[in-house]
């Protein structure tokens, strides 16, 4: 009897110490998505406050091309309340949106020599650029991250202690580009 009483109690701290730590793994598995998107956070913000000052400079030297810039508008303004809503999916279909507007902004800036010649706007092209890139590196990071985040709280027996802590799967952020996706049609 009195070995039964012990070999429970053992068991009882066994199972109590395996869910503190998966517990605590979870938390820090969670606290490490949530940094990750607080960096891509940070840098599309910086991005999204310096690329008006991209279209406004070409706007100067472009101001028939009004198509352009609307579409860029309303892709910034999707990606601000996406932004505002934590909304990663969101984000990217601004993000991808972005991503199929900026070739034809720099492709109007082509058509005006003394534009490409304009030293803020080599500038803001070449942040603008730099920033995209760390978006891109951090992305990978952060969807590395999640995919870990979402494995461990579906897997058995960690999905219990994810239940009980209300966890829920984290979205990948993913950026699509339309047209870059589109397949090229060749006709002779």
């Amino acid at each position: 009897m009195e070995l039964m009483l012990i070999a429970g109690i053992v068991l009882l701290v066994l199972v109590v110490l395996w869910y503190v730590m998966t517990y605590n793994r979870l938390i820090r598995m969670k606290n490490e998505c949530d940094r990750a998107w607080s960096n891509i956070d940070v840098l599309l913000q910086q991005r999204y406050d310096m690329l008006p000052n991209l279209v406004n400079t070409v706007k100067g030297y472009a101001k028939h091309e009004t198509d352009i810039f609307t579409q860029f508008a309303e892709a910034r303004q999707m990606a601000s309340n996406a932004r505002k809503s934590k909304d990663i999916g969101g984000i990217g279909m601004a993000e991808g949106m972005l991503a199929g507007i900026m070739p034809q902004i720099y492709a109007v800036a082509e058509q005006y020599p003394d534009l490409k010649a304009d030293t803020s706007f080599v500038n803001l092209q070449k942040e603008i650029v730099s920033i995209e890139n760390q978006v891109a590196d951090r992305r990978e990071y952060y969807n590395a991250a999640g995919t870990n985040w979402n494995t461990a709280i579906e897997v058995i027996p960690a999905n219990i202690v994810a239940a009980t802590m209300s966890a829920t799967r984290k979205d990948t952020f993913e950026v699509s580009v339309a047209k870059v996706r589109d397949a090229v049609k060749i006709e002779f």
